[in-house]
């Protein structure tokens, strides 16, 4: 009985922490919500076009948080972000933005002075600091944003 007892606890803080997966692969808990792939206007490179291109990180869970510190997203051209120290709490999205800015908890900056995503077609993917998958979103093309 008390080997039950600490192994569901054990399970509950490795998921508080992000240090487990989501709880079902068909139904993740931390997962791409939206890709916004082709900015408004020209494509110029300025800062304001390259940060209305972005994806959206989104944590469905209504009790765990995941640390996502030292995950990656890329693309099919392995582009590589890497979070910086970040919990996403529960209930709660993160928005990462191709250009520059002041990282806050809701809004975070890949610093490209280059598009990451390609509006014709592309896979985002999020991994955990092992490499493992832990989502992915794929378009073909699109004229501005895509649902995950």
């Amino acid at each position: 009985m008390r080997s039950r007892i600490l192994a569901a606890a054990i399970a509950s803080i490795a998921l508080v922490f992000g240090l487990a997966g989501p709880a079902s692969a068909t139904n993740p808990t931390l997962h791409f919500s939206k890709a916004y792939v082709n900015s408004p206007g020209s494509d110029n490179r300025s800062n304001t076009s390259l940060n209305a291109e972005y994806v959206v990180v989104s944590n469905s869970s209504s009790t765990a948080s995941y640390k996502l510190t030292g995950y990656t997203i890329r693309d099919r051209s392995s582009h590589i972000y890497k979070f910086p120290t970040f919990t996403l709490k529960p209930r709660a999205s993160v928005v990462l933005h191709t250009g520059h800015g002041t990282n806050t908890s809701t809004n975070l900056y890949w610093n490209s002075g280059n598009y990451i995503w390609n509006n014709t077609g592309d896979t985002a993917y999020l991994r955990n600091t092992a490499g493992t998958l832990k989502d992915s979103c794929s378009w073909g093309t699109v004229s501005s944003y895509v649902y995950c």
